[in-house]
C-alpha cells in the first residue's frame, strides 16, 4: 500500500481555498492551483481596498461639506478653521450628514465658524 502524505490536512486546506473561490469564473473556482492564485490575489485586493475605502469616504465627506459651505458663502478651509477655533468637535462624517439632512443646523455651524474668525 502506498504512503499517504498530508491526507486529511491537505484536503482540508484545499477545501478551504476552494470555498473562498466559490463564485469565481471557470477554473478559478474548480482547480486548486488556479483557485489558490485567484484567492491570494483577491485577498491582496481586499486588504488594500479596505484602506482605500476609508480614503474615498473622507474625500466624499469633504466634497459634501465644501459644497454646502460654498452655498452658505464660506470656503471649506475657512469653515474648518473657524470650527476648530470655536472648539466645535464634529468629525467630517457628521458634518457632511448635517449638510445633507439638516441644513439649518449646518447654517448655525457656519455662523459659529464665522464669529470665531473663520471668515
Amino acid at each position: 500500500m502506498s504512503r499517504v502524505r498530508f491526507g486529511v490536512a491537505r484536503h482540508r486546506k484545499q477545501k478551504r481555498v476552494l470555498r473562498k473561490a466559490r463564485g469565481f469564473w471557470g477554473a478559478r473556482s474548480r482547480q486548486y492551483r488556479t483557485a489558490k492564485e485567484a484567492v491570494m490575489r483577491s485577498e491582496v485586493n481586499a486588504t488594500r481596498d479596505r484602506r482605500y475605502r476609508k480614503r474615498n469616504f473622507r474625500r466624499l465627506w469633504i466634497t459634501r461639506i465644501s459644497a454646502a459651505a460654498v452655498s452658505n458663502g464660506i470656503s471649506y478651509s475657512r469653515l474648518m478653521h473657524g470650527l476648530r477655533k470655536a472648539e466645535v468637535d464634529l468629525n467630517r462624517k457628521m458634518l457632511s450628514e448635517l449638510a445633507i439632512r439638516n441644513a439649518e443646523a449646518f447654517e448655525s455651524l457656519v455662523a459659529i465658524a464665522r464669529s470665531s474668525g473663520g471668515a
